[in-house]
């Protein structure tokens, strides 16, 4: 766990990391630099810096860093934020400290001094480092003394630091990078270690850890034989071709000692791993789905996040987790599976699995009395990554206010979604012929028909979310900003904001 502290006096690390931004135009003096060193509150001095930026070619590019020798300090590090401004945008500054602090890793502490201009942006600072340092090497050999070990400290200098409300935010920030890190570490986890029953040991340990009841959660787990006889037909039916059996994860969060201002309910979809069934994925790409269950990371440590805390909302919380196999038990293609509740599915396709483990989920969470709203958040469909691509996902929603509330959230927290449809035209193509409904329809448009899928299974006076974050989940690209390769964390965040924003 990464340690992060604040700091208005002397800088006592060896590494001092600071901004660096592009000058907009060009520049009037010949020889003149069109580069700005930014370092919020603490004055350098710039004159050989930059210098030395020059010679090495900077540019002030976004995920760009430089290391130079300092007299004052070992290293001062210079992190790239674009074309210089006035005041920062927070999510620049944000990835700014992420591409900053993966650069460090190998070193133990750092003091990040950038320009933050009110609470918010210092927060985004200290969330941006903390993020940014992690390591994943829990499965390495004899190559694991070569990784390099991520900050275990890191100061964000800043004039704020003796303010309450900046402690508070930097606190928060710690918190949320630490439970992303857990969301990551899950999805990274190799399929062969993390199987629903093995999810379920160690979100429960993660809440032993964080405090358990003392801090208000409760933890309780179904096993597939209390699934068959309760009628989760969803989550058997998918989980029914593994030999490793299904599971349905509840993490119930009750603020103590203060009454509820807001009632969530938060589902993630958790396919530890998803082969398509009898509906085979090909061979190229289907070890990424191993991060098939990152929506139920999401919405567990982002539960956990929100407990610690110790936010006036009630959250309860619902896992549904499954492996998507192939055996002579899978789930065929024509078969019908009743959902929790009653409405029968007819399965056309066994690899659109995840909406039929949500829709069993989905129907539960509802019979929390008095819910405020239900997100759910799931890596649902491939149509998500063509229509948004690998950074952005989608929202659909069955209420506006909802929807644009949540988005207001996103804005604060630094998450690329963006809103999408549900249009009813497309529901006709769910029709079944023997069966209430086909779990799919319309192949144009498929992500928004999926939407419309988990609509059916959604009470019409309770605001809903559905995010998929089926792109942006999973990092197969260079790490970039805060985000490393592989799992990312992404709606941890802004489910611990929607928490936050609802205290108020």
């Amino acid at each position: 766990m990464t340690t992060i502290r604040l700091s208005d006096g002397i800088i006592k690390d060896d590494v001092l990391v600071v901004g660096l931004a592009s000058k907009s135009g060009k520049s009037s003096k010949i020889g003149a630099s069109s580069l700005q060193i930014e370092s919020g509150d603490l004055a350098i001095d710039t004159k050989a810096l930059m210098q030395s930026l020059i010679d090495l070619g900077a540019t002030g590019k976004a995920d760009e860093v430089i290391k130079i020798p300092s007299t004052t300090t070992r290293l001062i590090v210079f992190t790239g934020l674009g074309k210089s401004a006035t005041t920062y945008d927070n999510e620049v500054l944000r990835r700014a400290a992420g591409a900053a602090s993966r650069a460090l890793a190998g070193n133990s502490s750092a003091t990040f001094s950038l320009p933050g201009a009110n609470v918010s942006a210092v927060k985004a600072i200290a969330e941006g480092a903390g993020l940014g340092s992690y390591l994943f090497d829990q499965f390495r050999g004899s190559t694991k003394n070569a990784q390099k070990s991520p900050l275990k400290t890191i100061t964000i200098h800043t004039d704020f630091a003796k303010e309450s409300d900046a402690k508070a935010a930097v606190k928060t920030a710690e918190i949320t990078s630490t439970y992303t890190h857990l969301v990551r570490d899950l999805i990274n986890t190799p399929p062969s270690h993390l199987n629903p029953e093995t999810f379920c040991k160690a979100i429960n340990e993660a809440v032993k850890k964080a405090g358990g009841a003392a801090i208000g959660l409760k933890v309780s787990v179904m096993t597939d034989s209390q699934l068959k006889s309760k009628g989760y037909g969803g989550i058997i039916g998918v989980g029914q071709g593994s030999v490793n059996p299904p599971r349905l994860l509840n993490i119930s969060y009750s603020p103590k000692n203060t009454k509820a201002k807001k009632r969530y309910a938060f589902v993630g979809k958790g396919i530890t791993f998803d082969s398509g069934g009898l509906a085979l994925k090909p061979a190229k790409g289907m070890e990424a789905m191993k991060a098939d269950m990152s929506g139920a990371a999401a919405v567990c440590a982002a539960t956990i996040a929100i407990a610690l805390l110790k936010l006036p909302v009630a959250i309860e919380t619902w896992a549904p987790l499954a492996e998507n196999m192939i055996s002579d038990t899978a789930t065929r293609p024509s078969d019908v599976i009743t959902i929790y509740g009653g409405k029968t599915v007819e399965v056309i396709n066994p690899d659109a699995e995840g909406r039929l483990i949500l829709a069993d989920a989905l129907v539960k969470a509802q019979e929390s009395k008095d819910l405020d709203g239900i997100v759910d958040v799931a890596t649902l469909t491939g149509a998500q990554v063509v229509a948004l691509g690998t950074r952005t996902a989608a929202v659909m929603t069955n209420n506006l206010e909802f929807s644009s509330h949540f988005m207001d959230v996103t804005k604060e927290t630094g998450e690329a979604f963006w809103p999408m449809p549900l249009p009813i035209e497309l529901r006709a193509s769910l029709d079944s012929s023997v069966a209430d409904l086909a779990n799919v329809g319309e192949r144009m448009g498929n992500m928004l028909v999926a939407g419309l899928f988990l609509k059916e299974f959604i009470s019409n006076d309770l605001p809903w979310l559905h995010l998929d974050i089926a792109g942006p989940a999973y990092n197969e690209s260079q790490p970039h900003g805060y985000t490393p390769v592989g799992g990312t964390g992404m709606a941890l965040r802004s489910l611990v904001q929607l928490a936050i924003e609802a205290s108020a």
